[in-house]
């Protein structure tokens, strides 16, 4: 089965290089999604033999960036993509664990989560960002039985005949809020496996409104209402457990 490795980039001038060297030891097809970048990223992984680039001439979001790579892995006939962060947020070398789960062929969806149990060394995440994670993860566990334990991680890998039943045009973070009410709808099977939690630099932003971690929920929260009403229009949506929640109307 061929796999491609793939990057959403933005502004990454600091670490793009170092994280491509390390990610070439385990992959030979790398993709970059270069959305937008205005710090001199783009200009840079120009430069770089034997990467392929995807390049948004403006900021389209982290959503569109996952997008877009699967519709490139689909163009060039690849069954996996493998999408991981370009911040040194995530550790190449957990690429082989992924690769050990697509060789099972198991699983159409294998899950990086930074909350399983770990051996140590865990940096500690920005309150806000936990306390939105487990809030949504419990959500998310509510509606549709998964047993996540991390429901915002970017660290994946996708069986792309999986992921082409699904309809995802959510453009910005709120994508894992598309991606999760469409991987049950659709029968996906997940399943999670441990990453390690690094967070180096806690200051940065998501920018406009949704710095604002109030504004980040309601957002969050609002783009899995919308889901779930979309679903609805399809097949009545009914959770195993059963939901109070605000999102799912019961």
């Amino acid at each position: 089965m061929r796999t491609l490795l793939a990057m959403p980039v933005h502004n990454e001038l600091k670490y793009v290089a170092g994280v491509v060297q390390r990610v070439k030891k385990f992959c030979d097809d790398i993709l970059l999604i270069d959305d937008g970048s205005t710090d001199g990223t783009g200009e840079l992984i120009q430069s770089f033999n034997g990467i392929h680039r995807v390049v948004h001439p403006v900021n389209l979001g982290y959503g569109q960036s996952i997008i877009d790579s699967f519709h490139w892995a689909a163009r060039h006939d690849f069954d996996w993509v493998i999408t991981m962060d370009c911040d040194e947020q995530h550790e190449p070398e957990k690429i082989p664990d992924f690769l050990r789960e697509i060789e099972n062929d198991e699983y159409d969806l294998i899950s990086g989560s930074r909350y399983m149990a770990t051996s140590g060394g865990q940096d500690l995440p920005p309150a806000d960002r936990r306390s939105i994670n487990a809030t949504i993860t419990e959500i998310i566990n509510a509606l549709f039985g998964f047993g996540l334990t991390d429901s915002f991680c970017g660290f994946k890998a996708h069986r792309l005949a999986a992921m082409q039943k699904l309809n995802l045009t959510e453009r910005g973070y709120a994508f894992p809020m598309q991606l999760w009410p469409q991987v049950w709808h659709n029968n996906v099977r997940v399943k999670e496996i441990p990453v390690r939690l690094i967070y180096n630099d806690p200051n940065r932003h998501f920018g406009g409104m949704l710095d604002d971690a109030g504004n980040r929920l309601r957002h969050y929260l609002s783009v899995l209402g919308r889901e779930m009403d979309s679903l609805r229009e399809v097949t009545p949506v009914k959770s195993e457990q059963g939901c109070s929640c605000c999102c799912c109307g019961k």
